[in-house]
């Protein structure tokens, strides 16, 4: 998986229901021990985003990046600049 993915991951986990057991910084420290980053001004820009348009995706978090990237044309511009800073 490539960093701007794991990167674009990251504000997607922020909206799923698993728990997370530890946050620090622009990290998240999810169960097993994965560590993903988003900082959270980029997961507040497309949180209303996913749960608008690809609610039915949540909580695959890549089926939610790809949703997001579908959804391109009526997402916000805030969420459009964030994938456009992670490449995708």
């Amino acid at each position: 998986m490539s960093r701007s993915t794991l990167g674009i991951v990251a504000l997607l986990l922020a909206w799923s229901p698993t728990p997370i057991l530890a946050q620090s910084g622009t990290s998240v420290v999810l169960p097993g021990g994965l560590v993903l980053v988003g900082t959270p001004e980029e997961q507040a820009a497309c949180a209303p985003d996913a749960h608008r348009y690809c609610h039915e995706q949540i909580p695959d978090n890549l089926a939610v990046l790809q949703c997001l990237k579908t959804e391109r044309e009526h997402i916000s511009k805030a969420c459009r600049l964030v994938l456009e800073n992670h490449h995708q």
